[in-house]
């Protein structure tokens, strides 16, 4: 047997208390771990070039090429777990603890590692807190400079097994990092975002329900650089890693398409392929280039091809501090190229409308402007809304779309972000005293229409609360909700919210295979969209109308795991159990229903979303089993 000694970053993570979790629904923990490496934990190690070394049950141990790669795969899926378990109980919580050092390993003949290097990460893991990161002193050399997280210097520990003591770093994930006061400015709360645009109607891009929340590339006469636009970005040409020239028309497919996918954004500021272009096999810092070109962001990427598999991986990167702010992978089997590469730009481009939002946010927070303007304040507010449901996020968003219409009473932003916030308080059961909100979701999507008939993401509100008006099998109804949904994905053939819409149409005419298509077509264009829980929700319910209680269960599970926790989804999971017989788990779901919507009653839905009671067939006298009260 052979052996080879290297220096290695090793990332060693575990689930906290796994034991106690698989002791109270075993089933139900190793569903919700098997989701998390599918959706979160394996597509994070892979974007940033982790090795999987070994498995162990609740536990995982990984190589990489740097620190910095294993830094960041760390916090984002600390990040991510801290996402989905915003509102679960703690007893229910999963979480993970993380160790990372640099250190000498011995890599086995069959890809195994051992060695000191190996067994600090493993000791770091094992005294981290959890949902953060425990990093030792050589680790830690290699990233403090570019940590904008909180540090805590936990002094030398003597760790298990080691001959020396290790001096340990925790980094604590979850709260947003505080910058520092700009003298002369008053401090503002820091809110994420919005600006929905990157995509496009080429090829299946997402562009259509797009914030108009940019200044635009604005032109000076004079001879200074002119400060870059809010939305300002170059796409570099996409690496070809195939090792065959012959794939480079994929690469550079890629590459314009997401190009012209940007710039049908209104007010967007992309730089033009031909410049681009200029860089192609050029290593240059994102920073220089952002100073050459005046952009604020850099989309960079990657394309391999090997047999017939193809893998590409995109990065977006900040031109001021050089820091990569979002990262994904896509992986798929070819059979058409060309198709593949739509669906590629397709799912890029959603979570890039996404993530991109998110950055400009944080840097207009950070600047703490002292009189923000009314596309400002539209952009954070919509950022808020980017995130999962919930009532403060409504109210926080809220306040600051009307703020902006205080500006600018036409700001169409403000306008259909009023319309959205209302909407979403009028599914949730968030009532206001002598406010009926659907009715006023539905007069300021019409208002947000009327000032621009290509708001994409206005009409799609407006499909939405059409169809959850519905009463079943009311084609005349259906066709309206459609229509609506339709005209969104005209817009933006791309858009993912659009086919949800499409899909409770098809619920509540009983199409329950077709509505379960659109919503697999939604999942596939954004896979780890913010509005997964409510897709999951639905396709579940699409399976009760199908009599597979089974799958309705597991769907409903994986919508709560995303962090969806509203009652609908506790109703329909409630539902779903009680018509499988297993009325000691509906009565629990029932009662967690009831906790997050005390008004919750056969008459109050009946009132207020007589589709989530009256449809699919069973569904109501299911609920009434688990312990829905009459009134």
């Amino acid at each position: 047997m052979t052996e080879t000694r290297k220096l290695a970053a090793i990332l060693a993570a575990d689930v906290v208390g796994f034991s106690r979790l698989a002791g109270a629904d075993e089933d139900r923990t190793l569903a919700r771990l098997r989701t998390l490496r599918s959706d979160l934990i394996d597509p994070t190690i892979a974007v940033h070039r982790g090795k999987v070394i070994k498995r162990t049950g609740d536990g995982i141990l990984v190589e990489f090429r740097s620190v910095v790669d294993a830094v960041r795969c760390a916090i984002e899926i600390q990040s991510g777990m801290a996402e989905r378990n915003a509102g679960v109980t703690p007893e229910l919580r999963i979480e993970f603890r993380c160790g990372i050092h640099l250190g000498d390993v011995v890599e086995e003949s069959d890809g195994d590692l051992m060695g000191d290097g190996v067994n600090i990460a493993a000791r770091l893991e094992s005294i981290a807190k959890p949902g953060a990161i425990a990093l030792s002193e050589d680790a830690y050399r290699q990233v403090k400079s570019r940590l904008d997280l909180a540090v805590t210097d936990l002094g030398s520990k003597e760790l298990k097994n080691i001959a020396e003591p290790v001096r340990v770093y925790s980094l604590e994930i979850g709260k947003p990092s505080v910058p520092a006061a700009v003298k002369g400015k008053k401090s503002e709360r820091s809110t994420l975002p919005l600006m929905i645009g990157l995509a496009a109607v080429l090829l299946l891009v997402a562009a259509g329900a797009v914030w108009y929340a940019l200044n635009g590339g604005h032109r000076t006469e004079t001879a200074m650089p002119m400060a870059p636009a809010r939305l300002s970005i170059v796409v570099m040409p996409f690496v070809n890693l195939s090792g065959d020239p012959a794939q480079d028309y994929f690469a550079e497919g890629v590459t314009e398409n997401l190009t012209t996918a940007l710039s049908r954004v209104r007010g967007s500021f992309v730089i033009a392929l031909s410049t681009a272009m200029t860089y192609k096999g050029k290593n240059v810092e994102a920073k220089e280039i952002g100073k050459a070109l005046g952009v604020r962001y850099v989309l960079e990427g990657s394309v391999q091809r090997d047999g017939q598999h193809v893998r590409v991986i995109a990065r977006l990167i900040g031109t001021e501090h050089g820091e990569q702010l979002w990262a994904d992978s896509f992986d798929a089997t070819v059979s058409d190229l060309f198709m593949l590469q739509d669906d590629v730009v397709a799912r890029l481009s959603r979570a890039l409308q996404i993530e991109l939002v998110q950055a400009e946010g944080q840097r207009s927070a950070a600047e703490m402007r002292m009189d923000p303007d009314a596309l400002d304040l539209a952009m954070r507010g919509w950022s808020i809304m980017y995130r999962t449901p919930s009532m403060q996020h409504d109210n926080d968003a809220r306040e600051l779309f009307q703020q902006a219409l205080a500006i600018d009473p036409k700001n169409v932003d403000a306008i259909a972000g009023l319309a959205y916030t209302d909407m979403r308080d009028h599914f949730n059961g968030w009532s206001e005293a002598g406010v009926d909100k659907g009715e006023r979701a539905l007069a300021e999507a019409d208002r947000a229409i009327a000032l621009d008939p290509n708001y994409g993401y206005a009409r799609y509100i407006k499909g939405n609360l059409l169809a959850y008006a519905m009463q079943p099998n009311d084609e005349q109804a259906g066709g309206e909700a459609m229509a609506a949904a339709d005209a969104a994905l005209r817009i933006n053939p791309s858009f993912a919210p659009a086919f949800q819409t499409k899909a409770l149409v098809e619920q509540m005419l009983g199409r329950y295979e077709d509505a379960i298509a659109h919503l697999q077509q939604a999942i596939r264009l954004s896979p780890r969209d913010y509005l997964l829980g409510p897709w999951l929700m639905q396709s579940g319910r699409d399976h009760f109308g199908l009599r597979q209680y089974d799958l309705a269960i597991q769907d409903e599970l994986r919508s709560l795991d995303t962090g969806f926790r509203t009652f609908q989804a506790y109703l329909a999971l409630a539902g779903a159990y009680a018509a499988n017989g297993e009325i000691e788990k509906a009565r629990k779901a029932m009662k967690d229903a009831l906790k997050a919507n005390p008004k919750l009653s056969v008459e109050w839905l009946k009132a207020h979303l007589p589709s989530l009671i009256d449809w699919p067939p069973g569904m109501a006298e299911a609920a009434q089993r688990a312990g829905l009260p009459e009134r």
